[in-house]
């Protein structure tokens, strides 16, 4: 059995949230360490319970099975939560699942 790796979760991530209409894009932050590097956005039917408005963007960071956010960006994370900001660290195909169902 092959191992998956961070693009093989990137790769379902986009064609899930495809699936549903939505988009993904790649962000490149200017003089920033630690912000997730992937924004999800969803239609306005899409609501589930992860946020409460109609339509839904969810900052995605991604990693290998069993890696986990290293410091600075867990700091990072934690300041756009306190902004209001939606933000996830998924490291498997379930973490995708999880994410949209």
């Amino acid at each position: 059995m092959a191992t998956i790796r961070e693009r093989d979760i990137e790769r379902h991530l986009v064609k899930r949230v495809k699936e549903l209409g939505g988009e993904v894009r790649k962000v490149r932050w200017i003089g920033r360490r630690g912000a997730p590097d992937r924004l999800v956005m969803l239609p306005e039917r899409w609501t589930r319970g992860i946020n409460t408005h109609a339509a839904a963007a969810i900052w995605v960071e991604l990693k290998a099975p069993g890696k986990k956010a290293e410091p600075h960006q867990v700091r990072e994370h934690e300041r756009m939560r306190t902004m209001g900001q939606c933000v996830v660290v998924i490291d498997s195909i379930e973490g995708v699942e999880e994410l949209l169902a």
